[in-house]
């Protein structure tokens, strides 16, 4: 059977939740049911399975995919997956439950359309779900999806899943989260994953592969406020075009068409688009997330970081930046610590100027007193740059709305942040 998906959508989702939830099983489970993996992966599945003396097929195995995780049974990194079925592409990003990989969850969900929010249907709402459910909803996941697993250890009683759906709503309630879907499942024994079950007749919604198949994900791009940061200059100077200047990028918010009024940060110079090349031919019109080379009718300078955007369209050009910050290393974060710090194409140096207060995850209260940022914390701080950034509020696009904190040091990746 031969499959055309050249033109189907992309859909990207992460998993999410506490250790031993079954992310890595549902994942596989997902790819065995599909039909997305081949015989004889299937069979040295088995035969590893039956080598660690377990019963069955470790499904998990398909995604744990190195070494020490697969020793351990644990995930460590972030695993990517892709697959495809008639309807979409996708990419999983299979993320760590353990605390300490926090950042590693913030990793795979940052450019996410869906969250999957595992949770132990015999545990209810743990503390990773919470921590979890809130980094969805600071990275502004449109779709959230809670899949409470294990169904089958708790004899598939409504009552349960009932309780763990209450609870969780109530808690999801005091979040900036929009779309969120409840589904009873059995990762391990396949029920409401591909296939319906009927072991829960009472519950009448879709299936886990049916939702994603058709979660509408057109507008989860911002498609009104234009914004083109330039990656970098294409000069070929050859014969053949020996005039030829174009800006190459990947487009962050908004459709650019041929023959648009354009306006160039930080010169402010305006002119038109002549044209938009990219590697299979010229367009007319593009959006995000397509990487395209724009040409302009002026010969005007432009250079990597600055940003092609709309005349009366513009994104805040500030030097002062409020961020809601995800900290990921050892050493806690320093007030007046200085950073290196990247913004789309843009890379310069900042300093702490305050740290405003720290996000108590169980409670969602402001912690005002206790400053110290350690690692995995979710804290409130203000930035100083030392050169004009373009930004835009993350809620209003998560491209241009966020920055990642560099360790000078080090050159680690230190925190990833929302721009309030």
């Amino acid at each position: 059977m031969s499959i055309s998906i050249e033109n189907s959508e992309l859909l990207r989702f992460t998993t999410a939740g506490s250790v031993d939830d079954g992310k890595s099983t549902l994942i596989g489970r997902m790819l065995y049911d599909s039909k997305s993996i081949f015989e004889d992966q299937y069979e040295k599945l088995k035969e590893t399975t039956e080598r660690r003396g377990e019963e069955g097929v470790n499904l998990a195995l398909l995604t744990d995919g190195l070494r020490s995780e697969r020793e351990q049974g644990i995930t460590i990194d972030v695993a990517y997956r892709y697959f495809a079925t008639p309807k979409r592409k996708f990419i999983i990003a299979d993320t760590p439950g353990h605390i300490q990989y926090t950042r590693n969850m913030v990793t795979g969900a940052s450019t996410a359309n869906v969250a999957l929010v595992l949770i132990d249907a015999r545990n209810g709402v743990v503390e990773q779900t919470r921590r979890h459910a809130i980094i969805a909803s600071l990275l502004q996941i449109p779709h959230l999806v809670v899949c409470v697993n294990k169904m089958d250890l708790v004899d598939y009683k409504e009552e349960a899943y009932e309780a763990i759906k209450e609870e969780f709503e109530n808690f999801a309630s005091k979040l900036d989260v929009v779309d969120v879907h409840f589904i009873p499942i059995s990762a391990l024994k396949g029920d409401n994953v591909v296939h319906r079950s009927d072991k829960t007749a009472w519950y009448d919604g879709p299936t886990l592969m049916y939702y994603l198949e058709n979660v509408h994900i057109g507008s989860d791009h911002n498609l009104i406020d234009v914004r083109f940061p330039v990656q970098y200059v294409v000069r070929p100077n050859t014969d053949e075009h020996h005039d030829y200047r174009g800006y190459a990028g990947r487009i962050a918010g908004g459709v650019m068409r041929k023959g648009d009024e354009v306006m160039l940060l930080p010169s402010g110079f305006t002119t038109k688009i002549a044209k938009i090349d990219t590697f299979d031919g010229e367009l007319e019109q593009a959006f995000p997330p397509m990487s395209v080379t724009v040409l302009l009718e002026d010969d005007l300078d432009l250079s990597r970081g600055d940003m092609i955007v709309r005349v009366n369209n513009q994104p805040e050009i500030t030097q002062d930046l409020e961020i809601m910050i995800s900290w990921f290393s050892d050493r806690p974060l320093q007030e007046r610590g200085k950073y290196t710090i990247m913004h789309t194409t843009q890379e310069a140096r900042c300093v702490v100027k305050e740290i405003r207060y720290k996000l108590n995850i169980n409670s969602l209260h402001r912690d005002l007193e206790d400053k110290e940022i350690r690692m995995n914390d979710i804290a409130r701080v203000v930035l100083r740059t030392t050169k004009p950034l373009f930004v835009d509020e993350y809620r209003k696009n998560r491209i241009t709305g966020s920055v990642i904190l560099i360790d000078e040091g080090t050159n680690n990746t230190v925190g990833a942040g929302m721009i309030i």
